[in-house]
């Protein structure tokens, strides 16, 4: 397996891991609570881009729907995904890769990031709203009053933050690749010697 793609692998296992902390970071206020689980998200998707994002909140859903306490509150399981706030856990999975794809885009500029975050937030409202508002039956104003406003001025911070740690750690990772692609081919020619010994 090329180092690269292994490298992705444990980053996309590493954001949804945690996500799966950000959900026990949780305050209760009625049937959507407030978790940090979709600053995460965004984060997947400024810094693994819209492929490797969307596959670490895959990973982090597959996980919750097998059983695992990874959603709010120490939850999991499939009956979980079904209820109230299902629709919010399907748009964590669509805002990370809009939010990566508008990022890729603008080729990781500040103004990139902060349309993707924008819109990948707005992406998370898009699924969760129609969701609650199906399962539990309630109007389209009460569903926007409980499912959506009470969370926009949170959300807009921990967009904020994310922006932030995502331009302070990318050139971590960009240091990581360039060390990962001079070491790749030292290991071929290494292999090459001990083939012809």
């Amino acid at each position: 397996m090329p180092i690269e793609k292994l490298r992705m692998i444990v980053l996309a296992s590493l954001m949804a891991a945690l996500m799966a902390v950000g959900a026990y970071i949780h305050i209760p206020i009625g049937p959507v609570p407030i978790v940090l689980t979709n600053l995460f998200v965004l984060l997947s998707g400024l810094l693994l881009g819209s492929r490797w994002g969307l596959a670490s909140v895959g990973l982090y859903l597959l996980v919750g729907a097998i059983g695992m306490p990874v959603f709010y509150g120490g939850k999991g399981g499939f009956a979980h995904i079904l209820g109230p706030t299902g629709g919010y856990l399907f748009g964590f999975a669509f805002s990370a890769w809009m939010t990566g794809f508008i990022s890729e885009r603008f080729r990781h500029s500040l103004i990139g990031g902060i349309i993707g975050v924008i819109i990948g937030s707005l992406a998370v409202y898009c699924f969760g709203v129609p969701w609650l508002k199906t399962i539990t039956k309630m109007s389209w104003n009460k569903a926007w009053m409980v499912g959506m406003l009470p969370f926009l001025l949170g959300d807009a911070l921990k967009a904020a933050v994310a922006i932030v740690l995502a331009r302070a750690v990318r050139p971590m990772l960009n240091r990581q690749t360039q060390t990962a692609s001079t070491l790749t081919p030292t290991l071929s020619h290494r292999r090459e010697r001990e083939r012809e010994q």
